[in-house]
């Protein structure tokens, strides 16, 4: 793909990086601390070791914790993508590209997330009890409605760029 200025245009790591602090920042961390911390939903495996005690609370915790480290891991990687990328002159910087991307990332960790804890490995769901398979099936929905959103704005972007 080549630029506006006909140079080659190499927007992969503007991409990459917008993926991975939309899957860390504006997904994982937004579930983590809406649902998990100020809501209290569910922590990572309540479905395994309900938080009915102090010993499962303190299990539970950890196991929020590591999804913690894990988004916070993501987030850093896509930051030091996006700087990467801000040192290279053949990056075409588009905000549509970034904003698709960053959308893409939330809505693919969020159907990613939700298929295998929620539905493959049960380990917890959006909100457990009455009508969970709803919320579950929901959140996979708007999941994939952000992936799929992301997806075209990052196909115009490029489109825009490319012309």
């Amino acid at each position: 793909m080549e630029s506006k200025l006909g140079q080659p245009n190499h927007s992969g790591l503007l991409v990459a990086a917008g993926i991975l602090i939309g899957a860390g920042l504006l997904a994982g961390f937004v579930d983590g601390i809406l649902l998990h911390e100020i809501l209290q939903w569910h922590h990572m495996i309540t479905s395994i070791r309900p938080a009915t005690n102090l010993s499962n609370l303190e299990i539970n915790t950890l196991g929020d914790g590591l999804f913690h480290l894990g988004t916070w891991l993501m987030t850093v990687i896509g930051g030091v993508l996006l700087w990467r990328a801000g040192e290279r002159r053949d990056v075409v910087w588009s905000g549509k590209i970034f904003g698709g991307s960053l959308l893409l990332g939330a809505g693919l960790f969020d159907v990613i997330e939700g298929i295998i804890d929620h539905q493959i490995l049960g380990i917890h769901h959006v909100k457990p009890g009455p009508n969970q398979l709803v919320w579950d099936v929901g959140f996979l929905i708007f999941g994939a409605v952000l992936a799929i959103i992301g997806w075209i704005v990052l196909r115009k972007g490029q489109k825009e760029c490319s012309n």
